[in-house]
């Protein structure tokens, strides 16, 4: 059995940490059971916006005529050009990962599924390495629901979706969230008929008023059945036939293809964290304290698989603070997030930070409101904008900013300089001093701060 000073199991995540600690001078292991590099470079974030920006060009000729500019020829996309290059940036992006790993004599690059036989021992393709420091950033994968029939149909999850060069005439998406919303747009760009079968609501986390606004704008182009439960699923002669109940009624539907995102699950199953002391949630996430350490000393975990946020910037905040804390030890401090933001890539576009309207009324939070529509602003004028706002929310006792939300175009740009307030305690004053750029976007959020009313 080979012992490291460190085994890191995900290159995604990992990457925050692995060439840091062997710079170091430690004996690092980092295994990985796919291609290097991650969910969100392999089959995440970076090709889905890699193939969503073709989507928003698309969507941006459909709209010329609008401006008095007629295209006249058909919009004609070489989707297998397209993916196929979009797969090779990729596939080469992750490749260059392992000669970086080969060149540094401190770290040993195991390709495959890490199992635990204990607390502290690994097996990895028949071998056994140990460590006296072992960080867990093995992420999370599709969910899969238990549907009649399902298991015997070809059916898609976010990893097929990403890599298919055919655009099916009819799509199916069953979920509502961030990915079934970015996917079922750059589908729907592409040229096929989208229907999404939601169980309550597209993007249910978002703040209520910027639910309301994406699905009377986003249901302009893609079909959305709310309160719809999938009850079976079969393929007969290349169609999908999808049953579903909605309303106490059972209707059908039918498509080439179907898109499951109905949600993610950690990937404790394939560790063997049952070998192990290692406490895991009810949902199979792994449980860390306030430093992100788990039940057993020595061991550490972040990103998707602790189920707190399921984002790459916040697995990126985790891993440098598991380095600084635990690894390199040049702070002692806890964890501590600042304002999480996130985005959703669709048409429209969606983002936010801080508290949404909601939270504020749950946890009895004193606040009021400022939001200004697209429309009425300088630059909303000359993008005939017919949809799209930015709400603000402010805390009444001290007017500082404390969430911020927006659909719109160039939301997930627009969100950073409210970031930026967020973080600094910038108040609504604060705001409302500065000199904006005219006629840029941001003054929608300039807009938005003078139509804030505290005594509302």
């Amino acid at each position: 059995m080979t012992h490291f000073d460190i085994i890191i199991i995900g290159s995604g995540g990992g990457s925050k940490i692995t060439r840091p600690a062997a710079s170091l001078g430690l004996k690092v292991a980092i295994i990985e059971k796919d291609s290097l590099g991650g969910t969100c470079l392999n089959r995440g974030c970076i090709p889905s916006k890699m193939l969503i920006h073709p989507a928003d060009i698309i969507q941006e000729i459909k709209e010329a005529s609008k401006f008095d500019i007629h295209i006249d020829k058909t919009i004609k996309v070489d989707s297998k050009k397209l993916v196929k290059r979009v797969s090779k940036t990729v596939q080469e992006e992750s490749s260059s990962i392992e000669p970086l790993y080969e060149k540094n004599p401190n770290i040993t690059y195991f390709k495959g599924c890490a199992e635990f036989t204990e607390n502290k021992v690994i097996r990895i393709n028949n071998q056994r390495i140990s460590a006296d420091t072992i960080v867990i950033a093995a992420g999370a994968r599709p969910y899969i629901p238990n549907i009649e029939g399902i298991e015997s149909t070809p059916y898609w999850t976010s990893t097929e979706a990403l890599k298919s060069t055919e655009i099916p005439k009819r799509l199916v998406v069953i979920g509502g969230g961030y990915i079934a919303c970015e996917l079922g747009y750059y589908f729907q760009s592409m040229g096929s008929k989208v229907t999404f079968l939601v169980r309550s609501e597209c993007l249910r986390p978002e703040d209520d008023d910027i639910k309301e606004e994406f699905h009377k704008t986003f249901s302009k182009s893609h079909t959305i059945i709310k309160d719809a439960s999938p009850t079976k699923i079969n393929y007969i002669q290349n169609k999908f036939i999808i049953s579903y109940s909605c309303k106490n009624t059972v209707h059908e539907i039918e498509a080439e293809q179907c898109l499951m995102a109905t949600g993610i699950t950690p990937n404790t199953d394939t560790l063997k964290c049952e070998n192990t002391d290692i406490s895991l949630s009810k949902s199979g996430y792994i449980n860390v304290n306030n430093t992100l350490e788990t039940n057993i000393k020595g061991i550490y975990a972040f990103g998707d698989i602790i189920g707190r946020y399921f984002f790459r910037h916040s697995a990126n905040f985790e891993g440098d603070y598991v380095f600084n804390r635990h690894i390199k030890k040049s702070i002692s401090k806890n964890i501590e997030y600042p304002p999480m933001p996130h985005a959703v890539f669709t048409n429209p576009q969606v983002a936010g930070v801080g508290k949404r309207e909601k939270e504020c009324i749950a946890e009895n939070i004193d606040y009021y409101c400022g939001i200004n529509a697209y429309k009425d602003s300088a630059m909303g004028m000359a993008l005939l904008s017919d949809h799209g706002f930015v709400k603000l929310i402010f805390q009444k006792n001290n007017d500082r900013l404390i969430g911020a939300h927006i659909i719109g175009k160039e939301a997930s740009n627009m969100i950073h300089m409210l970031i930026v307030a967020i973080n600094l305690k910038a108040t609504r004053q604060d705001l409302f001093n500065m000199i904006y750029v005219h006629p840029a976007l941001p003054e929608i959020v300039r807009n938005a701060v003078r139509n804030a009313k505290k005594d509302k």
